[in-house]
């Protein structure tokens, strides 16, 4: 309903799952079609770098900069995305990012060398920063406090299952159609269904927001930090926000070598394409589904216990990989990083919320999702140096299994329990 003036009476809007059940699927279809974009590029990109695009065997930096991009530019535009969406609403964001991702099949299209992946991987970005970002945050909008474990859960498992879904089918595609190619016509498929329902079947939940915001505080929202003091209390306010954004840092050097390097180790060691597309596809379905469950489990079993074993986990998954020959050990070795995955992803972000005031809390979560996602970028570049130096991939997975250990270690020395702060 409206008033005089035209604007939407917050009174006459309901929260809750259920009472927004159509647009909560709309914005779960549209994590998953964000999800899809990128794990189209996750099979078939690393594999296909010598052939298609002209990288030597050993350019291992150079493979890695397409990851380093990505994780620069998503990393950035998630601390743009909610202050972008405040002003302007959350459609007109989620709309934004749909029209960057256009050029997206196009660039992989018409490349004949590897800095035009690089550019098409800014669009990519933007893309993931954008849209990724105002799916969740609609979701949010519409629902209940005490449905937010739920919902980051399903918004992870939609994600992280586009990821798997299109990891794979792009590498059918690919072998049939050939990489640009085929990377083209899914990317294209992909993009145009996504604009679609975002243009046509979604709504604009910035009143929502609104409305939780007058029934909370009557509309009143105390002074904030702002600026780079807002920037450095989010990132070491207290030792618990410290170890939360180290934690989300380094977790995505194992989802980095998964993207990057594990196709190509499964490859050389004689798994076919569409097999290593299958295997990486249990790692994100497994991840993806089980935060459906470890979600809601962290609001009961607490959060440190969760992340710690959940790092650990994910390095050791990482280490075997690399120690065996064997197609069953892969897919076992995959779905127990997924496990771990979903593990410490959600209960993270739920961390997040628990170390900080509430009038803070979207802010702070904007500075941790940009630690985390620079973590791309992190990884991606010290693989790419390990790679060089040694001479070959192998010695980033024994990197990447130490450097979970020791994350797993600090959150389970440094982060306190809910509600208390140090």
């Amino acid at each position: 309903m409206h008033n005089a003036h035209g604007d939407i009476d917050h009174r006459d809007l309901v929260h809750g799952i259920a009472a927004n059940r159509g647009q909560f699927v709309q914005f779960l279809l549209q994590v998953f079609f964000v999800g899809a974009l990128v794990g189209m590029t996750r099979t078939v990109l690393p594999v296909l770098s010598e052939s298609d695009f002209g990288l030597a065997a050993g350019a291992f930096t150079t493979l890695a900069s397409f990851v380093v991009i990505f994780g620069v530019i998503k990393a950035t535009l998630n601390l743009l995305a909610g202050r972008f969406s405040d002003r302007y609403g959350r459609k007109r964001v989620l709309v934004a990012g749909w029209l960057f991702a256009i050029p997206v099949p196009f660039l992989l299209l018409i490349a004949d060398s590897w800095g035009w992946v690089l550019l098409a991987t800014v669009f990519l970005g933007i893309n993931q920063g954008l849209a990724w970002s105002m799916a969740l945050n609609s979701k949010l909008d519409l629902t209940h406090a005490h449905q937010r474990g739920l919902v980051n859960g399903a918004n992870e498992f939609a994600g992280y299952g586009g990821v798997a879904v299109a990891g794979y089918l792009a590498a059918i595609v690919a072998e049939q159609l050939g990489a640009r190619e085929g990377l083209f016509w899914f990317g294209l498929a992909v993009i145009g269904l996504a604009l679609a329902l975002a243009v046509w079947m979604a709504r604009d939940t910035l009143p929502w927001a609104h409305a939780q915001q007058q029934a909370n505080g009557n509309g009143k929202v105390p002074a904030l930090r702002s600026g780079l003091g807002f920037f450095a209390h989010a990132t070491w306010g207290n030792r618990s926000l410290l170890a939360i954004n180290q934690a989300g840092l380094v977790e995505k050097f194992t989802d980095t070598i998964i993207w990057l390097f594990v196709p190509i180790l499964l490859v050389s060691r004689g798994a076919d394409l569409v097999t290593a597309g299958f295997l990486v596809g249990i790692y994100g379905v497994v991840w993806g589904a089980g935060q459906l469950i470890t979600g809601p489990a962290s609001d009961r079993l607490g959060r440190r216990g969760l992340i710690t074993w959940g790092m650990w986990l994910c390095g050791a998954g990482i280490v075997a990989i690399v120690l065996t020959h064997s197609v069953w050990v892969w897919g076992l070795a995959l779905a127990a990083t997924g496990v771990g995955m979903a593990m410490l992803y959600p209960t993270l972000g739920a961390a997040v919320a628990d170390h900080c005031e509430p009038v803070e809390r979207a802010g702070i979560l904007g500075v941790y999702r940009f630690w985390r996602d620079f973590g791309y970028a992190v990884g991606a570049l010290l693989l790419g140096l390990v790679a060089t130096f040694t001479g070959g991939i192998e010695a980033g997975f024994w990197f990447v299994g130490v450097a979970m250990a020791l994350s797993g270690l600090w959150i389970a020395l440094g982060l306190a329990p809910r509600g208390q702060n140090h």
